[in-house]
C-alpha cells in the first residue's frame, strides 16, 4: 500500500501593522495641531480686533460689513487720547503701584508660605485655616472697612492706599505654600541646617532658587491684577493727579459728548503693551527655570 508523505505548507505572510500605527499617529498629530491652531486664532482675534478698531473712527467701527483691515486714523486717535487725559502720567502711576505691589507680594507671600510649608509651630493649622477663610471673602465686602482704615490713617488720595493693603494676599501664600511643599525636599532643608544656615539664609539661598517658576507665575498674576484693577483705585484715589491708567481710560467715555470708540480702543491697546512685556519676561523665566530643574 503506497503511503503519501505530508508536504509542509508554506506559512502565510504576516501583515505588518506598523504602517497603520504610523498613519493613526499622524492623523492624531494633525488633529491636535489643527485644534491648537484654531484655539490660538480664537484667542488672538480679540487682540487683533482691538488693534483694528484703534485705527478707525467710531463710524467705521459700527459699519457693515465690519472692517477687518487696519485703517488710517491711528495717529488721530492717539492725538485725541493724549489731549483728553494725562496718559503717560496715569501710566506711570499704574506702573508704580503694580511694580511695588508685585515685589512686596513676592517677598511677603513667599516668606509666609515658606514658614507654613517647612516649619512646625503651635497654631499653624489654625492660622492657615483662618487665612483660607479670609481668602473666601469677596473683595467687594472689604472695600468699606478698608476705606475706613485708609481714611483714619490719612492715606486716602495717595498711592499708599493702593500699595499697602495689597502688599500680601491669601492666594499668594496658599499658592506658594503648595508649591514649596512639593518643590523643596526635607533632605535639602536638613542639609542646610547641618551647614549652619539660619532661617533667612534657608529662605534666600535654599527656597527661592528652587521655587522661581512659582514666583514667576505669582508675579505675572499679581502685576496683571494690579494693572487692571479699577474699583479700588476709583474709590481711594480722590486726587485726580494720582489716578491710575484704568481710571483715566474710563474718563474717555463721553468726554466729547459721545463716546469715541476709536480713541477708547487706542487707549486700551496702548495699555496692553506693559502687560505683554511682563508676560513675555515672566513666561521666559518659567520655561527657563523648569528646564534647569529638569536637567538637575
Amino acid at each position: 500500500m503506497a503511503t503519501t508523505e505530508a508536504r509542509p505548507t508554506e506559512a502565510e505572510p504576516v501583515k505588518s501593522t506598523k504602517p497603520k500605527l504610523i498613519e493613526g499617529t499622524r492623523r492624531r498629530g494633525i488633529a491636535l495641531h489643527t485644534s491648537l491652531i484654531v484655539g490660538v486664532l480664537l484667542s488672538a482675534f480679540p487682540f487683533y480686533w482691538a488693534v483694528i478698531m484703534s485705527t478707525h473712527t467710531s463710524t467705521d467701527i459700527f459699519s457693515y460689513p465690519p472692517k477687518l483691515l487696519p485703517g488710517s486714523q491711528f495717529d488721530d486717535n492717539i492725538g485725541k487720547l493724549f489731549d483728553s487725559i494725562d496718559f503717560f502720567g496715569s501710566m506711570f502711576n499704574s506702573l508704580l503701584v503694580a511694580t511695588s505691589v508685585t515685589f512686596l507680594v513676592l517677598f511677603f507671600d513667599s516668606l509666609a508660605a515658606f514658614v507654613f510649608a517647612k516649619f512646625q509651630f503651635p497654631g499653624r493649622g489654625m492660622l492657615f485655616a483662618l487665612m483660607m477663610a479670609i481668602f473666601m471673602v469677596p473683595a467687594q465686602l472689604q472695600a468699606i472697612p478698608q476705606f475706613v482704615i485708609m481714611a483714619n490713617l490719612g492715606w486716602i488720595g495717595s498711592m499708599t492706599s493702593l500699595i499697602v493693603p495689597a502688599a500680601a494676599n491669601a492666594f499668594g501664600i496658599f499658592w506658594m505654600r503648595q508649591y514649596m511643599k512639593s518643590a523643596i525636599h526635607d533632605e535639602l532643608m536638613d542639609a542646610s541646617r547641618l551647614d549652619g544656615a539660619g532661617f533667612m539664609r534657608q529662605y534666600w539661598h535654599v527656597a527661592l532658587p528652587v521655587v522661581r517658576p512659582g514666583l514667576a507665575f505669582l508675579g505675572i498674576f499679581t502685576f496683571m491684577g494690579q494693572w487692571n484693577d479699577y474699583a479700588w483705585p476709583l474709590i481711594a484715589l480722590t486726587n485726580p493727579d494720582n489716578v491710575t491708567l484704568q481710571v483715566a481710560l474710563s474718563q474717555l467715555n463721553g468726554v466729547h459728548g459721545t463716546t469715541d470708540y476709536g480713541m477708547v480702543m487706542t487707549g486700551a491697546v496702548l495699555a496692553l503693551i506693559p502687560l505683554l512685556i511682563v508676560f513675555a519676561i515672566g513666561a521666559k523665566q518659567i520655561i527657563a527655570d523648569l528646564g534647569k530643574g529638569a536637567i538637575r
